[in-house]
């Protein structure tokens, strides 16, 4: 599985930093990732749909920590890169995962 394309959108808000688009394989696209600012740093949200009860479940997601953090890392490198082509101090540091690949 490769990444073949990922597009980010930057937004001033004060936690949500961008939405991205990525795509697999030239094949298979995944839209509504949301790179957020943390409060150990950045990073990235899968898309989700709010169910009845007002919580949130997400509609695509990693099933391991290692496909997680290589997912994470290509897109806060693309988002750094984002900032730097609109002139923006980018230097996007994803949080350390915890050993069970959870977030801290």
């Amino acid at each position: 599985m490769e990444l073949t394309d990922i597009k980010v959108f930057p937004v001033e808000e004060e936690k949500l930093k961008a939405y991205v688009t990525i795509t697999f394989d030239h094949c298979f696209v995944v839209r509504d990732l949301k790179v957020i600012q943390g409060t150990t740093g950045l990073f990235i949200a899968m898309p989700a749909k709010r169910r009845k009860d007002g919580t949130f479940k997400d509609v695509a997601h990693p099933l391991n920590a290692e496909t997680r953090a290589w997912l994470e890392g290509a897109v806060l490198a693309e988002y750094d890169r984002e900032l730097r082509r609109q002139g923006q101090d980018g230097a996007a540091t994803a949080r350390p995962l915890a050993a069970d690949g959870s977030k801290p």
